[in-house]
């Protein structure tokens, strides 16, 4: 059954299955990232999650920031990289205004993924075009900031298919900046690894939340 929105014990659950998602990927990120990086990004990232699925199990947290500044501490201390610092600082930054929130909807969504684009942005200094997690992320969060006033699962639905839009144009870019950079033409048909994280997170997410639990 698709959700509306998400009370707090059903928010954990959803990144605990997200969690899930992204440890069954690992695989599949390093072949992205070996492919115009050093290899790292899945094993890095399945580590990470693996972590938040830990820190998630059995514990309350008061409010939606609050379970969500857990989770990006957690990603900052145990994913490593360039990606730890990207991944932690989105969903801390996608905390601040939403402690004390007791239930996670579309209003809150496009809060998280607002705020998360804006500091991944100024940390990394990458834009829209740049072949890199934002290429994602961006489209995700305009499409969730135009439908915060339906449900939780209509609006999962196009972001996360937004995110994907995102993710493959990567394939088509040149990177402008990171360690794919000096790669030029040669990156060219592959997607970035932090966009196709950012694009499983969202995919995952939306999955427990329409109620299609499969990790396809």
């Amino acid at each position: 059954m698709s959700k509306a929105e998400l009370n707090l014990t059903e928010m954990r659950s959803m990144f605990i299955y997200a969690a899930t998602g992204l440890e069954a990927r690992k695989d599949l990120l390093t072949e992205a990232d070996r492919a115009i990086g050093d290899g790292d990004h899945g094993v890095g990232m399945a580590r990470g999650f693996a972590a938040v699925h830990q820190r998630l199990e059995g514990h309350a947290f008061p409010g939606v920031g609050e379970m969500l500044d857990a989770i990006g501490m957690t990603l900052l201390t145990n994913v490593g990289g360039a990606a730890g610092a990207i991944f932690g600082t989105f969903f801390r930054a996608g905390a601040k205004s939403l402690t004390g929130v007791k239930v996670f909807d579309s209003a809150a969504l496009a809060q998280m993924l607002t705020l998360g684009l804006e500091a991944v942005q100024s940390r990394g200094g990458a834009n829209p075009g740049d072949k890199t997690v934002v290429d994602a992320l961006e489209p995700a969060a305009r499409r969730a900031n135009e439908l915060k006033e339906v449900s939780l699962a209509t609006a999962f639905t196009e972001v996360s298919e937004q995110a994907r839009r995102g993710m493959e144009s990567t394939k088509d870019m040149l990177p402008r900046v990171g360690k794919a950079k000096p790669l030029g033409a040669r990156a060219l048909g592959h997607a970035d690894p932090g966009a196709l994280s950012m694009y499983l997170l969202l995919k995952h997410m939306a999955g427990y939340v329409v109620g299609e639990k499969e990790l396809s």
